[in-house]
């Protein structure tokens, strides 16, 4: 009979690993690397995304109602360019014919009528240029822009619509089908350029972290 064999029953019990000390992890569990914080009980902690004001966790993605607005900014600023230049043509020509007639005739007063004409119809050319500028600019600062572009589209928005009826009530008046259906679409454009800049979803969106 030996006593260091280790499946005899009659020997010497086998010895127990040293106990560990208090705050110490049990036997067979993993150690923690050093200089790593304790994780809470589950899944690891995710870093969280960043968000809208108001606790609301949500990527930066411009809402569906923006990016329609957008758009229609870009699209009204395409016909006010066109707009522009054809009136520029416009006045080009009239000044044209005015001269026309002053060496013609000499000077009278329908060639000084034709120039003013001429003057006001370069004044309007200019002004729908500078409102395309101004479209575009309002399209490219929806990224990055923040409370003042949205007050200026707002702004901008509800005075087109306000344009719209104007032209609505004149097509009325005219009878006139093609500008009934050009004062609907500047009306249904201005509306929701309004819409989209009052609407909780744009109030987030230019009211949004940016990094």
């Amino acid at each position: 009979m030996s006593f260091g064999d280790p499946n005899n029953p009659y020997g010497p019990p086998p010895q127990q690993p040293p106990a560990a000390p208090p705050g110490a992890p049990g036997y067979g569990y993993p150690q923690a690397p050093p200089n790593v914080p304790p994780q809470g009980y589950g899944y690891p902690q995710q870093p969280a995304y960043p968000g809208y004001p108001g606790g609301n966790m949500m990527p930066q993605t411009m809402p569906g109602l923006m990016t329609t607005a957008r758009v229609l900014l870009y699209i009204v600023a395409a016909v006010q360019i066109l707009i522009g230049i054809f009136a520029i043509f416009g006045a080009a020509t009239i000044n044209d014919a005015s001269n026309a007639g002053e060496d013609t005739f000499g000077n009278n007063g329908l060639s000084d009528l034709g120039h003013d004409s001429a003057g006001i119809i370069l004044v309007i050319a200019l002004l729908f240029l500078a409102l395309a500028g101004l479209s575009i600019t309002l399209g490219v600062k929806f990224t990055r822009g923040g409370q003042g572009i949205r007050i200026t589209t707002m702004v901008y928005g509800i005075l087109g619509s306000l344009f719209g009826v104007l032209v609505l009530i004149s097509a009325a008046n005219a009878n006139s089908s093609a500008a009934l259906v050009w004062a609907l679409l500047w009306i249904g454009f201005g509306g929701v350029m309004a819409a989209a800049m009052i609407a909780p979803s744009g109030v987030a969106w230019f009211n949004r972290p940016r990094y």
